[in-house]
């Protein structure tokens, strides 16, 4: 592997971005493995992330073997109504659909505790490990996939995209627990983190046929709603405390 880019600053930038773009886009691939180990029991969680994380990392080195496949992806194979459609393109579309179909699922279940018998009553409250490892690494495979292609787009190096790939799987490995735990913890959390999902395969399914979304958008849109989440936690901690205050109160003699 060739290393005579380190002393190129052009190259050090791409390599700073790229690094910063793959822990951006690794968050969506977090999100999703955070809430589906959730439905597992608790001590199933760890592992399940970890090996989900891992086939992660193996799945963006794998693809990075294989980059004359991967730039092939991008190459029409069919057209429907003037409009041409890549394998990238029909991966996406799949995944999304995915995304947007388990998102809607997890909502309905977290919405109505006893459903009825309808679509999307074919889960239990927990699922099996084989299931949860099996769905981690489909969705693995789609955001691998877009990973690699825009790690492509920046640079012409392999050993800078091998780098940024290691760094971004190495945040999400050290972040899994924590946000897991932290969405396990908080109810209204989970909703928005589905909400997130929903958007998300709603935005592979655009780009998918040829809509390009800009990614500044979407996560601009996610951090506005994170945030006025944490004003609402916030909020509701000064309500508890108040109500524990006055409570305290009407107690002493």
């Amino acid at each position: 592997m060739d290393f005579t880019w380190i002393s190129e600053p052009t190259a050090l930038v791409a390599l700073a971005t790229l690094v910063v773009m793959e822990v951006v886009l690794g968050i969506d691939n977090l999100i999703f493995i955070s809430i589906l180990t959730n439905k597992l029991p608790e001590h199933q969680r760890a592992k399940a992330r970890r090996i989900g994380i891992g086939l992660a990392l193996f799945l963006r080195l794998a693809l990075l073997g294989t980059i004359a496949i991967i730039v092939q992806l991008t190459q029409p194979v069919f057209t429907v109504f003037g409009h041409s459609f890549s394998w990238r393109d029909l991966i996406l579309i799949g995944g999304g659909l995915f995304l947007v179909w388990k998102a809607t699922k997890e909502i309905h279940h977290n919405v109505d505790p006893t459903p009825g018998d309808d679509l999307f009553d074919t889960a239990r409250g927990t699922i099996s490990f084989g299931v949860a490892i099996g769905q981690i690494l489909l969705l693995d495979l789609v955001f691998s996939l877009d990973s690699i292609i825009t790690a492509v787009g920046m640079t012409d190096h392999v050993a800078i995209m091998v780098i940024a790939v290691v760094v971004a799987v190495t945040v999400m490995l050290l972040a899994a627990d924590p946000l897991a735990r932290f969405i396990h913890a908080n109810p209204t959390i989970v909703m928005l983190a589905l909400g997130f999902l929903l958007m998300i395969g709603m935005t592979l399914i655009a780009e998918g046929f040829g809509a390009h979304v800009p990614k500044g958008y979407i996560y601009t849109a996610m951090a506005f709603s994170a945030a006025v989440e944490a004003l609402n936690m916030l909020s509701r901690r000064a309500a508890r405390r108040k109500a524990e205050a006055r409570s305290a109160a009407s107690e002493q003699p």
